[in-house]
């Protein structure tokens, strides 16, 4: 077993649609980043990456690398998927926490699940994603973007 930590952040643009968890969110800000700046699925994805010893989103879907402009993030999560898998590794559980003074997730945390167990093959129990404020302290408190922490486990 080995346990993966993944974190990751974006601040808010107009324009732009919100995407976390793969689930688009109505909002009047969207995430800046490079593809579609959905940090909850970057930080799965960094902890998949993290529990495996396989490096870090960055290393596998580099900024600067044309290919990842505006790509969904699902493209990365099922990447990494299939990397720790050709390992013999298989994902026990999923912990996630969004830390957004704003929008509200609650309304949109069980898509998210739904979006996540599906994509990783995963039953609905194996998922959790919740969300807090930081009670309008910090980057996020002030609205000024959003912040993810993501845990996973892994079994061989």
């Amino acid at each position: 077993m080995r346990i993966g930590f993944g974190f990751d952040v974006h601040a808010f643009v107009k324009d732009r649609p919100l995407i976390l968890g793969g689930v688009t969110i109505p909002y009047e800000f969207g995430l800046s980043g490079h593809s579609d700046a959905d940090a909850v699925l970057h930080a799965i994805v960094d902890a998949m990456l993290g529990a495996t010893a396989q490096g870090d989103i960055g290393s596998h879907f580099p900024s600067e690398d044309p290919r990842w402009k505006d790509q969904p993030s699902t493209v990365f999560l099922e990447y990494a998927y299939e990397l720790i898998r050709k390992q013999n590794w298989r994902i026990s559980n999923i912990d996630v926490t969004i830390v957004a003074q704003r929008p509200k997730m609650a309304p949109h945390t069980p898509a998210m699940r739904q979006h996540i167990a599906s994509a990783l093959r995963l039953e609905l129990d194996q998922v959790s994603v919740k969300a807090t404020t930081t009670d309008n302290l910090g980057f996020t408190g002030r609205g000024e973007g959003i912040a993810c922490y993501a845990t996973l486990l892994v079994e061989r």
